[in-house]
C-alpha cells in the first residue's frame, strides 16, 4: 500500500468547536493556507446543545448545529483545508511540528493550534441518550436558563458538578447533586459553597438508573435513581 505524502501548511488547527473555526478563519483571511482536521463529529459539544440563547449577535434563539454548520462554511469559504481524521500524536520538539492521523497520514505545520475544547461525560444510559436535548444537558450554562423554576438534577461530585449545580441555582427552584460515593470530590472550598446553599440537596451512594419522560411532545419527568449501598430504587420528580 502506498503511503499518503506528508502534507504541509503553516498552521494546523487541530478541533472543530467555535475555538477551531474561529482560529481557521482568522488564519485563512491572513492568507496562511490553514488545515484544519476534525474528527467523525464536527463541531464540539454545541452540536449537542439545541437552543442557544448566549451566542452575540442573535436576537432570537437559534440551534447548535445550525451555528456551526455556519461557522464550519464560513471557514471554508475563506480558504480553510477541512480533513476528518484524528490526530493520534503531535511532536513539538522538532521543526516544522508533526502530526499523526489514525489514517496514517502525516501532517507537518510551521504552527499548530490545538482547539480540542471539552467533551461531556454521559451517563451512557439509552434514556439519557434519547431524551438528550429536550430536558437531559450537559451543559449548565448554555441550557440553564430554560429551568427556570423548576427542579433539576446534576449527577456527579468533581468540581465540574459543583460548579454547575450551583450555578443552577441561579434559575432551578431546587438542585439536587447526584453523587455514587458518600464524600465529594471535589476542592474543598467548592463543597463548602455548596453545603451552604440551602436550594442544593446532596443524594449520596446513588446513580441514575434511568431518565424518566413522555415521547409526545419530548420532555423529562424525571429519574429513577438506586442506592448502590442498598439497591434500593427511588423515583425524583421534576
Amino acid at each position: 500500500m502506498t503511503q499518503n505524502p506528508t502534507k504541509h501548511t503553516k498552521v494546523l488547527i487541530i478541533g472543530s468547536g467555535p475555538a477551531g473555526y474561529t482560529a481557521a478563519v482568522y488564519a485563512a483571511r491572513a492568507m496562511l493556507k490553514p488545515i484544519l482536521v476534525h474528527g467523525i463529529e464536527p463541531g464540539g459539544q454545541l452540536t449537542t446543545t439545541t437552543d442557544v440563547e448566549n451566542y452575540p449577535g442573535f436576537a432570537e434563539v437559534i440551534q447548535g448545529p445550525w451555528l456551526m454548520d455556519q461557522m464550519k462554511e464560513q471557514a471554508e469559504a475563506v480558504g480553510t483545508e477541512m480533513i476528518q481524521d484524528h490526530i493520534k500524536s503531535v511532536d513539538l520538539k522538532k521543526t516544522p511540528f508533526e502530526a499523526i492521523g489514525d489514517s496514517g497520514q502525516v501532517y507537518t505545520a510551521d504552527s499548530i493550534i490545538i482547539s480540542t475544547g471539552a467533551q461531556a461525560r454521559w451517563l451512557n444510559i439509552e434514556s439519557e441518550q434519547k431524551f438528550r436535548g429536550f430536558g437531559v444537558s450537559a451543559c449548565a450554562t448554555c441550557d440553564g436558563f430554560f429551568f427556570k423554576d423548576k427542579k433539576v438534577a446534576v449527577v456527579g461530585g468533581g468540581n465540574a458538578a459543583v460548579e454547575e449545580a450551583m450555578f443552577l441555582t441561579k434559575f432551578a427552584s431546587k438542585v439536587q447533586l447526584i453523587h455514587r460515593r458518600d464524600s465529594l470530590r471535589a476542592e474543598k472550598m467548592l463543597q463548602s459553597k455548596l453545603m451552604a446553599n440551602k436550594k442544593i440537596e446532596i443524594i449520596w451512594d446513588s446513580v441514575v438508573e434511568e431518565v424518566i419522560g413522555d415521547n409526545d411532545p419530548k420532555n423529562v419527568k424525571g429519574l429513577k435513581i438506586k442506592n448502590v449501598k442498598t439497591n434500593k430504587i427511588d423515583e425524583l420528580k421534576n
